[in-house]
């Protein structure tokens, strides 16, 4: 039910069984262009690879520079709403309360946002940019500075403002005006009761591909890497073989995840999934150079907010170079892709958290505990190559899933601490796995917070298939492209999200005044009709 007169949940025939319960117009388009491009995968072949790189450079090339400004908008436009006469709005209204605890709401933050890809990266993006730093000499010192700054830059607030945008937008149309949690309704400011229609279903269909694509790109990294870790530590073949056949084993386990819901099976992994990283991360800061992590930390972090500005607005205009397109735009463009999902993920978990509540807890607590894991592990990996030892930078060189084992090699409980990075990653699979399946349910149902368990173990399997085809068809190239592809169109989309958030947020403000004015009306005529009537008994 609505809570504002004029906004109503679309009314949409659904089709309904004991199984399944669909919005047609968003379902099948979805499903039809899927298999499309599953099909065109398989049928190119070796073909496909040469295709995604095309596709991935023409991008990057000629709309790089929107990605910039777009994630730069998104930073900008998260604090102002934070610290805005908006920020005391809660989601759900003044009585709402939150569904879970904080640290619940943390865990389930963190897990849905980076889990598997600072496994894949923490290690290998630091090395890769002190190696072959964009702005610096490699391997000095100037270049390990830069490395961490621009690792900082791609896993940050820029990171984690476009989830928050996206979030509130979700959980503010759906819990304070009484729309379906669903993409459609945050554009009703600005197309009204047309959300109903096509306009509707193809913003609904947009953000159904981007979070599928965005979702097998994570989960295509996590396979790669514990392929590479079981070849690495038990000497099983590194082998597409191997990678479909994890795929099909984790997609089984998260496909019970998700017939659990969020409550039994996504909260709980998540809680167990950051237990588990945070005894890792502990135990990396006490074995390794803990002095070195610490003070490059804080180094680190002035070193970020000092160069911010100048990295997040470079554009590579005079250096005639490909290095930007391979990282910042390809980070810019997985996050968008990821975003409706870890958006709308965030939206259902948030009920009963005030604006500024939100887009602090989103901004701040998830991009710390990721610096802190980036310094820890991608820091002291620089260190090692410094001194000499370990040779990392050969192993991320000669394949990258392999930088993170490696590293851990060189401390204490090398095996122990690869078995558990493997089962961490294959935890964090499952967990984005499960909140993909529970998100694009919700999209192809119109909105509904629980679709049936047979919709739900449907979208479950069609995750694991696309990531399984996209490894076949072209590998780390095909992931990358699939994210590139799909968040160039919906970055637009998020633009105008932005201003109809902040027409919404606007209109919420003045009716809550409006209603807070005419009650204190009341009661200041109830309390003269009282002094009054106590006026006239004394006399």
């Amino acid at each position: 039910m609505a809570i504002r007169g004029e906004e109503k949940e679309p009314a949409k025939k659904t089709g309904i069984n004991k199984y399944f319960d669909i919005h047609k117009p968003v379902f099948w388009p979805s499903v039809i262009l899927i298999t499309a491009m599953i099909v065109s995968t398989l049928l190119l072949g070796d073909r496909a690879e040469e295709l995604f790189s095309t596709i991935q450079s023409t991008i990057t090339n000629n709309a790089g520079w929107l990605f910039v400004i777009a994630v730069n908008v998104f930073i900008v436009f998260s604090l102002y709403i934070a610290f805005s006469r908006f920020g005391s709005i809660r989601l759900g209204g003044d009585d709402a309360e939150t569904d879970f605890s904080t640290l619940a709401w943390f865990a389930m933050l963190f897990s849905a946002g980076m889990g598997i890809g600072i496994m894949f990266w923490s290690v290998a993006e630091p090395i890769f940019h002190f190696l072959s730093p964009p702005m610096a000499d490699a391997e000095s010192v100037e270049a390990a500075q830069q490395a961490m700054n621009l690792t900082y830059l791609h896993w940050g607030f820029h990171a984690w403002a476009i989830y928050a945008v996206v979030g509130l937008s979700l959980g503010f149309f759906a819990f304070n005006r009484g729309l379906p949690l669903s993409f459609r309704s945050v554009f009703y400011p600005l197309i009204g009761d047309r959300i109903k229609g096509w306009m509707g279903d193809v913003i609904d269909i947009l953000a159904v591909l981007a979070t599928l694509f965005g979702l097998a790109t994570s989960l295509g990294l996590g396979v790669l890497q514990v392929s590479a870790g079981l070849d690495h530590v038990f000497g099983l073949p590194d082998n597409i073989y191997l990678q479909v056949g994890i795929i099909v084993a984790i997609t089984g386990v998260a496909t019970v995840s998700v017939v659990l819901g969020i409550d039994k099976g996504v909260r709980v992994l998540s809680e167990l999934n950051v237990r588990i990283a945070a005894l890792f991360l502990i135990f990396m800061i006490f074995v390794g150079p803990t002095i070195f992590i610490m003070d490059s930390f804080v180094q680190n972090f002035g070193g970020y907010l000092s160069s911010v500005s100048t990295f997040s607005f470079w554009t590579e205009s005079y250096a005639q170079s490909n290095w930007q397109n391979s990282w910042t735009i390809f980070y810019w463009a997985w996050w968008i892709s990821w975003s409706p999902y870890v958006g709308m993920f965030i939206a259902r978990i948030s009920k009963g958290r005030t604006v500024k509540e939100f887009v602090l807890g989103v901004l701040i607590v998830p991009s710390l505990i990721t610096f802190l894991w980036m310094s820890a592990f991608g820091g002291s990996a620089i260190s090692l190559e410094m001194a000499g030892i370990g040779n990392i930078g050969d192993a991320v060189n000669s394949n990258v899933a392999t930088a993170l084992f490696v590293f851990l090699e060189q401390f204490p409980l090398g095996m122990i601490t690869s078995v558990i990075a493997i089962v961490l990653i294959l935890s964090f699979f499952v967990t984005s796995s499960d909140s993909g399946s529970l998100v694009i349910d919700g999209l192809t149902s119109g909105g509904k917070l629980d679709a049936p368990v047979g919709q739900r173990i449907f979208w479950a399997q069609t995750e694991g298939l696309v990531a399984a085809i996209l490894l076949i068809g072209g590998g780390l190239s095909a992931l990358q492209t699939a994210s590139i592809s799909t968040g160039l169109p919906f970055v637009l989309i998020l633009l105008l999200m932005c201003y109809s958030l902040q027409q919404g947020l606007k209109r919420e403000y003045r009716e809550k005044h409006e209603l807070v004015k005419d009650k204190e009306r009341e009661d200041y005529k109830k309390l003269v009709k009282e002094t009054i009537k106590n006026q006239k008994e004394n006399n």
